[in-house]
């Protein structure tokens, strides 16, 4: 028997979108206010879903405080209240779009679970535009 176990969390942090090899007016043409120099921000909602079996002992897929506990180190210390451009190496040769901010946050939590446990990473940029990864 596989089940999905979810956990929400949050973080607010501040980027820019834009590319270094573009001149300004390409990098607003492409990213238009979201290439503001002077950076912007959100309130990033994050679903954490992990899939595998059961243990037939626990019952749990994973314990939910131990997934607490590894969002926490893995995520919200490391992204929330930072500029993820000036703050966050991850993002040194990534443009932090909410696609590659759900990539970062797949791998820093990942090698934390036992292999057999799938995993998807759901982060809402806004209430109605969000990214969904599973590590493909």
């Amino acid at each position: 028997m596989l089940v999905t176990v979810s956990r929400k969390a949050h973080f607010n942090a501040a980027h820019r979108l834009y590319r270094s090899d573009w001149d300004d007016q390409k990098n607003n043409q492409v990213f238009g206010k979201c290439s503001n120099p002077n950076f912007h921000g959100h309130n990033y909602e994050l679903i954490v879903s992990v899939t595998g079996p059961v243990d037939k002992e626990t019952g749990y897929v994973i314990d939910m405080k131990i997934l607490a506990d590894i969002i926490e180190a893995q995520v919200e210390a490391h992204l929330d209240h930072k500029n993820l451009n000036l703050d966050v190496d991850d993002f040194k040769d990534l443009i932090p779009t909410a696609e590659h901010i759900a990539f970062v946050i797949y791998n820093r939590i990942k090698p934390h679970l036992a292999s057999e446990l799938n995993l998807e990473i759901t982060l809402y940029e806004t209430p109605r535009n969000f990214v969904t990864y599973k590590g493909q």
